[in-house]
């Protein structure tokens, strides 16, 4: 494996090659190259189309299973079909991710479908990270497709980041929660130069006293825009709280548009938005400890992201 491959790999899973004995399988320029399963955790291929299988046996707990993607090649156009299903009491943590190196002039893009079938009482937490570099004229887009259905108790918390070098990425996230399910998305995002981020995500609540908590945090920096359209149905007895920071700078557009929907009596959904650009005392206050304005503007922004 080529370094700058395990630097990719680093970036968006933390790992730094091929994982013998754990659940793993990697995707390289359209095709897998590397799959293993465990005992509990199996990754099969799927035969009808691109992608994998991921079946967690029930009341599996403390695996950690990797899924991450990388394109090196200009060019690539890659589709990917993912379902999970997860058994009920099961007990894991999934990592996926992509990272793109273009050096090329062709466009090079990646559309990731992930289904998740998560059983009773079972719980994940999922890590999602975005990344692009390299030095050619051609554009690095990443487009997400996120769908949860969550039975009984169930818990599920998301993370999903956006590092940076994505010039394009549309994200659709959807959700359906049972009767006492938990689920949690954050989603941080940074944009800068010329690049163009849109997320949409609809939670339906469906169970009595199902919950979901969202958190949106986005930078956007130079002529960048982006777009976060988050939507809060409870259809049950049911709580959301919705939540979007964004901090703008330069010339960047910035719409962050929660919606929110009751359709039973004991459904509670509140939401909360805010856009705005970087306090000057905090960066008064970093400059007085010696950094410049560039540098103290990083420091908030990392902060703010982390």
């Amino acid at each position: 494996m080529e370094q700058m491959e395990k630097n990719l790999l680093k970036t968006v899973a933390d790992i730094s090659g091929f994982m013998p004995g754990s659940a793993f399988s990697l995707r390289k320029n359209g095709a897998g190259v590397e799959r293993h399963s465990t005992e509990h955790v199996k990754i099969l291929a799927k035969t009808d189309k691109p992608g994998i299988d991921i079946i967690v046996d029930a009341n599996t707990v403390g695996e950690s299973i990797h899924i991450p993607v990388i394109l090196t090649d200009s060019g690539i156009q890659d589709m990917v079909y993912n379902d999970f299903y997860i058994g009920e009491g099961a007990d894991v943590e999934i990592v996926a991710g992509c990272g793109i190196h273009n050096d090329g002039c062709d466009t090079s893009q990646h559309d990731g479908i992930h289904t998740f079938h998560i059983g009773r009482n079972a719980s994940i937490t999922y890590t999602e990270k975005h990344y692009g570099e390299g030095s050619g004229s051609g554009g690095r887009i990443l487009n997400p497709t996120t769908v949860i259905h969550m039975e009984e108790g169930s818990f599920a918390k998301m993370d999903m980041s956006q590092i940076k070098g994505v010039d394009s990425t549309f994200r659709k996230t959807e959700a359906n929660l049972g009767a006492s399910a938990k689920l949690v998305i954050n989603e941080k995002l940074m944009t800068h130069g010329e690049q163009k981020a849109h997320s949409d995500v609809t939670v339906n609540l469906n169970g009595e006293d199902s919950v979901v908590q969202i958190v949106s945090r986005s930078v956007g920096k130079d002529t960048s825009v982006q777009v976060f359209h988050p939507i809060a149905v409870g259809n049950n007895r049911s709580r959301a709280h919705i939540q979007c920071d964004s901090i703008i700078m330069g010339k960047a557009k910035i719409s962050s548009i929660p919606e929110i929907a009751a359709n039973h009596v004991d459904a509670e959904i509140i939401h909360e938005a805010a856009i705005g650009k970087i306090n000057n005392d905090q960066l008064i206050k970093l400059q007085t400890f010696g950094l410049n304005s560039e540098e103290a503007e990083t420091v908030i922004v990392d902060g703010f992201l982390k």
